[in-house]
């Protein structure tokens, strides 16, 4: 039986079966309305499509598709209350690949008024990745779809695996890299991650001085989601959120926060990328 519970953005159980042969043919994101961008490097013409596997102790759920958090845009939502200067009546825009020194950030939530920024947050996404392939569990979900599959991948009996201490120590250092340019123009950055990887990160690195945060004032926000299953599909839910400043973001991998840079820069980058397409749709 395939470990595979979510394929394009639909749980396995929630569609029928002659909905399925659509979705398989278009290949198309539920969340973004555009084809998945995770393909086989031997075909990039077919879109893999997995967004949720089952792996490890206790059958956990596993998002391994960043998309997947996009769900109802509801880690936006839970990141308005970071916008300082967000007046009624300015617009929510959603800016996607923002640079900044360090690198660049996954999406910035921004209040804007007359096509002019007053105030954003910084927002990462991490979800786990996987080792070996995941695509013979795909090939084997397909088969027990009731779709002929001609490939000698449905016989593969190599597993996949789970990412785990790469994935952490990637994004942890990716932040620390990013945290002090937050902190030093005075505005946020979230991480939004599964539930699963925050214990996972407690046990491996030193979280002992992250807490609840008991306002807005810490540079660096943790948001951590659960997926639950609700009826034959599931649903991210926030159950965790921790934050601390530069300083305490460095203590995790025992380093200094040292990237330094000007809010303006950051402001005609986002403002250069402000668009219809860009306004956060609440469903």
């Amino acid at each position: 039986m395939s470990k595979i519970i979510e394929l394009f953005g639909h749980g396995i159980q929630s569609v029928s079966e002659s909905d399925w042969s659509n979705i398989i043919q278009e290949q198309r994101c539920l969340y973004t309305n555009t084809k998945c961008f995770k393909v086989r490097k031997s075909e990039p013409e077919i879109s893999i499509g997995t967004c949720t596997v089952n792996h490890g102790k206790g059958t956990k759920n596993i998002i391994i598709c960043p998309r997947r958090l996009l769900q109802n845009n509801q880690v936006f939502t839970d990141c308005i209350h970071l916008l300082m200067k967000h007046e009624p009546g300015n617009e929510f825009h959603i800016v996607p690949e923002v640079s900044i020194p360090g690198g660049s950030v996954d999406y910035f939530l921004v209040s804007v008024k007359n096509k002019k920024v007053r105030d954003f947050v910084g927002i990462e996404f991490q979800t786990l990745d996987t080792t070996g392939t995941i695509y013979p569990e795909r090939q084997r979900l397909l088969g027990e779809l009731g779709f002929y599959v001609d490939d000698e991948n449905t016989d593969s009996t190599k597993p996949f695996g789970i990412n785990w201490k790469m994935t952490a120590k990637t994004i942890l250092v990716q932040l620390h890299h990013k945290i002090g340019t937050f902190e030093h123009i005075g505005k946020h950055l979230v991480l939004i991650i599964q539930d699963y990887l925050l214990d996972y990160m407690k046990r491996q690195f030193s979280f002992g001085h992250l807490s609840e945060p008991s306002g807005v004032g810490d540079s660096m926000h943790i948001h951590a989601y659960s997926l639950k299953p609700e009826g034959s599909s599931c649903k991210l839910h926030l159950v965790k959120r921790l934050s601390t400043d530069a300083e305490g973001m460095a203590r995790c991998l025992g380093l200094r926060a040292e990237t330094k840079v000007e809010l303006e820069e950051i402001i005609k980058s986002i403002e250069s990328k402000l668009s219809d397409a860009t306004l956060l749709s609440i469903v």
